[in-house]
This record gives structure tokens, sequence and C-alpha cells, in this order.
């Protein structure tokens, strides 16, 4: 008998490059997960920045509850931000190539942010109101999209990691944790690299289909529990030996739903396309 496809891991990332949250169970809005890349901090320039300029981002602590999204940081005090607030005008911000509608969410986050990362910055949300969608050359609809670097899902497979870390293993490199890719969602039972090949897959009565590879950069060189840098290089040195994609690294695949819905670890993957 064939093992199934499950789900082993669900996560969101509510400020983009933070800390991770993990779900037992987690439900889908029309941008993706719910809370996830829905804020980011922005330079002066109104620029999104992330952890390739401030690895000490992978030490900023969130939670989202009904009321407040809550930060947290080693020495620093909670910083608790009202899901609720009244907001000023929304104001261009820039991520990638999309300038964006996003709300400022006042002098007193930009102080923490900027006091603990030790640069001007300013934390903002996407407005309820902006939609942004995914590239419409991977995309046949209309798919919308938070601050995540393009796409609304990353799926990223065990198996696919314990090959790189065996190939990494061969060239005396210390083997990586799945955290470095940031995916959203974490399957188990498909063989290695078995997702570069599906088009389309289902989760229940949720349809998401498969869109691209997820390109990788430095980021995933950074450890996630210690902002440090352990190996230079790697694991994108091992990735570039195999996985090449249009001139990049990489690894995991993105994926846009084709509704709101609900995962579950363990709820069972089916390969439809």
């Amino acid at each position: 008998m064939i093992a199934p496809i499950e789900i082993t891991g669900l996560f969101t990332y509510p400020i983009k490059s933070c800390r991770a949250i993990q779900h037992a169970s987690l439900a889908l809005d029309a941008f993706g997960p719910v809370w996830d890349r829905r804020w980011m901090l922005v330079n002066p320039a109104g620029e999104f920045v992330t952890q390739r300029t401030f690895p000490k981002m992978t030490q900023i602590a969130v939670t989202v509850d009904a009321t407040d999204l809550l930060v947290q940081a080693p020495g620093e005090p909670a910083l608790p931000i009202s899901l609720s607030k009244i907001r000023d005008a929304a104001q261009p911000v820039v991520v990638w190539k999309d300038t964006c509608q996003g709300w400022d969410e006042g002098d007193a986050a930009a102080e923490w942010f900027s006091r603990y990362l030790g640069s001007s910055l300013r934390l903002v949300r996407m407005a309820d109101d902006f939609v942004r969608v995914a590239n419409p050359k991977w995309v046949s609809f209309a798919a919308k999209v938070s601050f995540a670097d393009g796409f609304p899902i990353l799926l990223a497979n065990e198996a696919s990691l314990d090959d790189l870390n065996r190939r990494m293993e061969a060239r005396q490199a210390k083997p990586v944790t799945m955290d470095r890719f940031r995916a959203n969602l974490v399957i188990r039972g498909a063989p290695a690299w078995a997702e570069d090949h599906w088009k389309q897959i289902r989760v229940g009565n949720l349809v998401m289909d498969v869109v691209k590879p997820c390109t990788r950069c430095v980021i995933t060189t950074t450890d996630q529990d210690s902002g440090k840098i352990p190996q230079v290089g790697e694991p994108l040195a091992t990735l570039a030996t195999f996985k090449r994609w249009e001139n990049a690294v990489v690894f995991a695949q993105n994926l846009v739903h084709r509704g709101p819905g609900t995962l579950s670890v363990w709820d069972t993957v089916e390969v439809i396309g």
C-alpha cells in the first residue's frame, strides 16, 4: 500500500522576514494564509527590508489574537498593536517591483523596530482594500497576494530537504533544517523533488495550483534560531550544483489557492495534475 502524502507543518509569518508561527490548523482567505505577511518593515523611502539586511529580524517573535498583533524580542518590552485601531490614510510602500498601499502602524512601533534593529524603520500593514495580484505570467486568474515575495503559499517537501542534506553531508557541509526555507505548508510522503512536477493538488475541498519553483536567496544561509550564518554559502552552494531553474537556485514550490478553506496537520494531499 502506498503511503499517503500528508501535511506535517503549517506556518505563517505575519511580519515579513520575522519569526514564524506554527499552527495545527490554518485558515486561508482571499490573500492566502490568514495574517501571513500582512505586515512588513520599510525604510524611509518606503521600501521593504528583510533578513538580507537585518539578520536580527530572526529574533523578532509575533503572535496574532482576536484583537492584537503582539511583537516581542530579547531585551525589549512587548509591543501590542491593535488590529482594529483607527488609522491614517494608506501610503505607497514597495515590495520588490510592486507598489502597494500600506497603513503605517505609528510612531511607537517605528521607535521599537528602529531601536532594536539599529536603523530608521517603520512597520506597515497592507491596507484591507488594496489588492495586489500574483504575476499573471504564472497564474491564469487574478490571485491576490499579501506582502509575500510573489505568491500566497509556499510548499516544501521533507524528502527534498532530506536529499539536499545528504548531498550537503557528502560535500562536508552541515545539514540544515526546514525553517531555513520559510514555507507555509510542509509535506511528507512524496518522493524527493516530486513537487517540482505537480501542476495541481487538493486538500479536502481546497484546490491549489502549483505555479513555479521558489528562487532562493541568502536568507537560507541564516540560522533562524540564532540569526547567525554558521557556514558561509550553504545551503545555496549545494543547491546550485543540482537545483537550478532559469539561472536561479530553487527549493520548494509556490502555490495559489482557488478559494478559501482550512488546512490541518495530517490532512492528506492529493495530486490531481
